[in-house]
């Protein structure tokens, strides 16, 4: 790969920040903060030699005004003013210029900033946001988001990841409000009858995204980890703290699971997890102080639905594993944000599934993270994993399914090749060698190089992560004997519009691991494909099937001949072929009709395979490749409607089989079956006497007592709304509307934000869209009723303008 640090817009280095002393008054009814910040730099004397250069200091700066600046040199007390304080809009910079040089005989320098800045309410930076109190009032609440570049509308500093120092934090807020941030308080002081400051412990050196604080008010569930001893609390809206025990106990299992797999401890003597009220993300890994959106953190588990379970699970996995991966380990560059999103998202599935394995998060892997890989992936408009970032503003555009789920991807597909043993020694290797430093892709190549005596794993997965796009595997002729198959095969890169390739895309290679399966289980044996052709020699018995990528360990589409599909059909049908593999296949057979690499008739008779499959994790494949020839056929009367005959009487027999009520016996992914089966009926079987009669009895029976959780589960809530609207009208649509005021929690009002665009009203549809803009929904929750709308198709072009609109507001 070239330079990864040319074109680089980096501040100048000629000092070089050690240690930030900040504090900060918040005024939450002016909206407006004062801040003073003492930052301490080392001085590069070798990058002194232009006097102009000597004479200033750059610093990251936004929506903040000064007040005054001056510096002092190690030791000695004078003190120097600023002569001059220059700010950038456009750079998001200030330049502080001062008249004496800073010299070669200097070692430090204390440069000393008083300014202020506004509380703003785009959920970025120091920002507010409203939530009530235990008598139900409105009051503001003061919070953070600093990745990826906004500590700097909070205090000048340098916003860049290698650039790490240790953070002292002093915050002066109302009495009787309380105050968090990364460490524990150090010390608390009454000011007067209105004020407090609370002065907080050094932090570790760390990157200046991951510095956080919150001023407001908190209920709160605490626990030691058993082994560890570090406290562990959730911090919740006033009045709810037991929403918070489920990711308690999630979180303290997971910060122990993590401990023992790095080898290395959580350094730091507590973690808090806030539920944060406005929240433009799903959560934020701040070190120490790990802040959530609150329907992913907080939620009732006895009126929960397992969906609801699982993404808690999931995200608090996710953000406790940056505590390793980003925030102890961090990345030299925006380029290496893979490194974080990547592994993040293959740790917060291994985590998941050590602590849940009735979850099987390994095989969801497959049909979440890796299916989104390959949708955005396969894409003109994709991009690398590891891509050149010039200007920091860039990185906005790759925080995407690329950065995590492809991200993730490799890095299972990493495990899968190394085994397990090598994978975890390279990565305990690698947190110790690069503990509060930054790293780039290379460094971790190498810690598994050296754990396993030399494999080339730079060489092997340079081309997963420094190319855009994945292969398609095509199996060019097969050639059976008594007791093996030879497979001759060829790679090429796969778009999902089957655009020809020019001389540059035909170029492209993979090196790929090839992985197969038959009938007789997984084969141990892997090769690696290198060129753009190989011949394979699998054992299988003559009449058997054989089936590359096992497991979808590979992030690439698999094309057969058309002999093996047709093998395929006793695999699925009598379930020889694993859950992950007859999922797989099916997505892979949609990809490539829509590629134009395979027919729709081969998809519809391979489709007909899986009339009585009744694995959630498959079901999770089918309703991807249901809903999506939905929507390519929406605009196709004929098409369409002859889709909606096959998908429904598909559907209805096994929901027919799995039916509405659960039972004591059934496991966790028997409910997501049985709720994503319900899904389909509202996409495909709405109308049908039995289920519109089913659900119209079950959401009768909800709205007399929406406490009981056996007339309407949580895990089907969403979907009989949209059952109720599709076949209602006005009376249902605000039955459905009124539940979002009285519902006293995110997680129930988002069945209603999910579901109230599914109406198939025009004036109905408009009037959830003048809604959605009223204020009446948060900024960050608007998206989920916008997007319910599109459930109608063309069956009602308000749905049109919806999406038209959302997609404004979103580009605002």
């Amino acid at each position: 790969m070239a330079n990864k640090t040319a074109g680089r817009v980096l501040l100048p280095s000629h000092v070089v920040p050690e240690f930030y002393d900040l504090a900060l008054e918040p005024d939450l009814e002016a909206f407006t903060f004062k801040g003073k910040v003492v930052i301490s730099f080392a001085i590069d004397a070798d990058k002194l030699d232009d006097e102009e250069v000597a004479k200033t200091i750059t610093l990251h700066a936004k929506e903040l005004t000064f007040i005054s600046a001056s510096y002092s040199i190690d030791d000695d007390p004078t003190v120097i003013p600023a002569e001059e304080i220059r700010v950038n809009l456009k750079a998001t910079t200030v330049t502080f210029y001062f008249g004496t040089p800073l010299t070669t005989n200097a070692s430090r320098v204390r440069l000393t900033i008083e300014y202020t800045g506004f509380l703003n309410d785009q959920m970025a930076g120091f920002y507010r946001s409203t939530y009530q109190d235990i008598e139900g009032k409105d009051r503001i609440m003061a919070s953070t988001q600093f990745e990826s570049l906004d500590a700097r509308r909070a205090f000048p500093c340098v916003d860049e990841p290698a650039a790490k120092a240790v953070f002292i934090l002093h915050l002066i807020i109302p009495s009787n409000r309380q105050a968090l941030s990364n460490m524990p308080a150090a010390s608390v002081v009454r000011l007067n009858a209105n004020q407090t400051r609370i002065s907080f412990m050094a932090t570790p050196k760390m990157s200046t995204y991951l510095l956080a604080f919150l001023v407001g008010e908190f209920d709160a569930v605490s626990q030691l980890t058993p082994h560890t001893g570090v406290l562990v609390t959730v911090y919740t809206p006033p009045g709810k703290s037991t929403s918070g025990t489920f990711a308690l106990q999630a979180a303290c299992k997971s910060l122990e699971a993590y401990n023992d797999f790095f080898a290395t401890p959580y350094p730091l003597p507590k973690l808090d997890l806030v539920a944060i009220p406005a929240f433009a993300a799903g959560a934020m890994e701040n070190w120490g102080l790990v802040t959530f959106r609150e329907v992913d953190l907080l939620i009732d588990p006895n009126t929960a639905s397992n969906q609801q379970k699982q993404r808690v699970v999931t995200v608090v996995t996710h953000e406790l594993a940056h505590q390793w991966f980003g925030n102890l380990v961090t990345m030299k560059w925006w380029n290496g944000l893979w490194l974080n999103e990547g592994f993040a998202s293959w740790a917060e599935n291994w985590a998941a599934d050590l602590l849940f394995p009735e979850y099987k998060m390994w095989e969801q892997f497959t049909t979440g993270h890796l299916a989104a890989a390959l949708r955005l992936d396969a894409l003109k408009s994709s991009h690398p994993i590891e891509v050149p970032i010039h200007h920091a503003e860039e990185v906005e555009q790759v925080f995407d399914a690329i950065s995590y789920c492809k991200g993730g991807s490799v890095a299972r597909m990493i495990q899968n090749v190394l085994g397990m043993k090598a994978f975890r020694a390279g990565l305990q290797a690698y947190m110790k060698e690069f503990a509060y430093s930054n790293t780039e892709t290379e460094d971790l190549w190498n810690a598994w190089e050296q754990a396993t005596n030399g494999m080339p794993v730079g060489e092997i997965m340079a081309s997963w992560t420094e190319q855009m796009g994945f292969p398609l595997l095509k199996v060019v002729k097969e050639e059976w004997s008594d007791v093996e198959v030879v497979l001759t095969l060829e790679q090429s890169w796969f778009l999902s519009d089957g655009a020809p390739l020019d001389d540059k895309g035909e170029e492209k290679l993979w090196t790929i691991p090839i992985l197969t399966c038959t009938a007789e289980g997984e084969q141990e044996e892997m090769m690696l494909m290198r060129e753009k052709t190989a011949t394979v020699t699998i054992p299988a018995p003559e009449g058997g099937w054989v089936k590359l990528n096992a497991g979808q360990v590979v992030p690439m589409r698999v094309l057969p001949t058309a002999e093996m599909l047709e093998e395929y059909g006793s695999g699925i049908e009598r379930k020889t072929m694993s859950d992950i593999d007859r999922a797989g296949l099916i997505n892979d057979a949609y990809a490539l009709v829509k590629a134009g690499h395979l027919s729709p008739e081969s998809l519809i008779k391979l489709l007909g395979h899986y009339k009585d499959e009744d694995s959630y994790i498959v079901w999770e494949g089918l309703s991807g490749v249901l809903n999506g020839l939905d929507t390519v056929l929406s605009d196709n009367e004929t098409m369409g409607a002859s889709l909606q005959k096959f998908a429904k009487k598909l559907v209805l027999g096994l929901a027919k089989k799995v039916g509405w009520e659960s039972s004591s016996s059934d496991g966790h992914l028997d409910t997501l079956l049985r709720g994503i089966l319900i899904s389909l009926l509202a996409s495909f079987a709405y109308d049908d006497p039995s289920v519109a009669r089913e659900a119209n009895q079950r959401f009768t029976a909800f709205l007399e007592n929406p406490k009981d959780v056996q007339s309407l589960p949580s895990d089907m809530r969403t979907s009989v709304f949209k059952i109720v609207l599709k076949n209602g009208g006005a009376k249902e649509y605000e039955q459905v509307k009124s539940y979002f005021y009285s519902a006293d929690n995110n997680a129930e009002r988002k069945h209603v934000l999910n579901s109230l665009g599914c109406v198939p009203d025009k004036k109905l549809k408009l009037a959830t869209m003048d809604w959605c803009t009223s204020g009446e929904i948060k900024l960050q929750d608007f998206f989920y009723p916008m997007g319910s709308g599109r459930c109608c198709h063309s069956r009602c072009r308000a749905s049109f303008a919806i999406c038209l609109f959302c997609s404004a507001v979103l580009t605002l």
